[in-house]
């Protein structure tokens, strides 16, 4: 129990921190085909050289033609790197940053999912410090000289928020994840472009919708303090994704929706700036790495039983997305509304057909998924701080029948 009441004596510590990072403060640029207005926005900032990040799998698509024409449109220099294939790794990085320093860039532009928009920032730091490996940068915190190379994100899912956040995940040299975060991150544009989503499968808009989900959702509980107008946000990303999630899952190509849902993975990266994450994201990370399974999986099979197992002490704030979402009349008691709530969640899970998913979770494998789950929650101000026993409550929810 010595462990847990030092978790429990600094569980606001990473709230406190975060709030001395600088976060981007990126002008936002929305729309059905919004990449094609990259070019201009080069112009107008004055960039003369840029490089465009993107990976192998959009390349092949020819995504990235609508970003390069604009380019060519308004006479800007431009060079492409397009070998990700994988999530970030120091190879990755340290040949991105090879071609950005060969064609002179003064801005990078990613186009892509979570992998590439990390690799991107990786590079836009590491550009800053030439001489230095990519290895040696990859800290917990990774102070820039002035700002990072600027950077113009556009997404292609709508999930990860990585287009906003401080941090990047990238695989060291033992092929372990660890999370930097880059002070001095320059987002100064994000792009969200609803037409590089319509296309996707239904299983990946559904765990890339439920990894929003999950970060506007902790976002709003935590138990770090923010102003009135980042918990907005939060609320504002839930009450989109309950709305917009079921109609892209029945009309793929509803540009309205599928815009919506950009916007509240948008918002769920500004959370995760301001707000962090919670046991959710524990859960998912250790069970993710234990399993391999998919991030936005193991999201889908940990959001009911932790939000359920937190709804004592988020009974409030749960009663209050409740109203936001319209979801509960505002003469409802807070038991009542929070209890709506989860039933919204719950409804909502099903609809996109992530209730059903197989659990890896077996119960042997309790003692080392705790130790994992500790590990990855003190990066997080969660409102409650789980004792083992509550993990271990927590996963039996979602083990393995024998």
């Amino acid at each position: 129990m010595e462990t847990y009441h030092i978790r429990k004596q600094i569980h606001r510590l990473p709230g406190k921190v975060i709030h001395n990072v600088p976060i981007p403060q990126p002008q936002l640029v929305e729309g059905h085909g919004s990449r094609r207005h990259v070019g201009e926005i080069c112009r107008r900032m004055g960039y003369r050289n840029v490089l465009v990040v993107t990976d192998q799998t959009l390349s092949a698509l020819g995504y990235e033609q609508a970003i390069t024409q604009a380019l060519e449109q308004a006479r800007i220099n431009y060079a492409v790197y397009n070998d990700i294939n994988s999530e970030p790794t120091i190879a990755l990085i340290e040949a991105g940053r090879k071609k950005a320093l060969e064609c002179q860039a003064e801005c990078v532009i990613a186009l892509g999912g979570g992998s590439v928009l990390d690799v991107t920032k990786m590079i836009a730091a590491s550009v800053k410090m030439p001489r230095r490996s990519i290895k040696s940068l990859l800290l917990k915190f990774l102070p820039i000289p002035g700002k990072t190379l600027p950077m113009i994100s556009v997404p292609s899912t709508a999930g990860t928020g990585a287009e906003v956040t401080v941090a990047a995940v990238v695989l060291n040299s033992h092929g372990v994840k660890g999370s930097t975060v880059i002070v001095g991150l320059d987002v100064t544009h994000v792009v969200l472009d609803s037409e590089l989503t319509i296309h996707a499968p239904q299983s990946v808009t559904a765990a890339c919708g439920m990894d929003a989900l999950s970060h506007v959702i902790e976002g709003a509980v935590s138990d770090v303090k923010v102003d009135i107008a980042d918990m907005y946000l939060s609320m504002e990303g839930v009450r989109l994704i309950l709305q917009h999630l079921p109609t892209v899952m029945r009309n793929p190509e509803n540009i309205e929706a599928r815009l919506g849902m950009c916007r509240a993975a948008f918002f769920g990266g500004h959370a995760i700036n301001t707000q962090l994450a919670g046991y959710v994201h524990a859960f998912a990370h250790s069970i993710g790495a234990k399993y391999h399974i998919p991030h936005g999986q193991a999201i889908s099979l940990m959001l009911m039983p932790v939000l359920e197992f937190q709804k004592s002490v988020c009974t409030e704030k749960y009663a209050m997305l409740a109203r936001h979402c319209k979801i509960a009349d505002y003469d409802a008691s807070d038991e009542q509304a929070a209890d709506r709530f989860l039933q919204a969640i719950a409804q909502l899970m099903a609809q996109c057909g992530m209730d059903k998913l197989v659990s890896p979770v077996k119960a042997e494998d309790y003692e080392e998924l705790t130790r994992m789950i500790v590990q990855d929650s003190i990066n997080y101000s969660a409102p409650i701080t789980m004792n083992n026993n509550d993990i271990e409550q927590v996963l039996k929810n979602v083990t393995q029948n024998e």
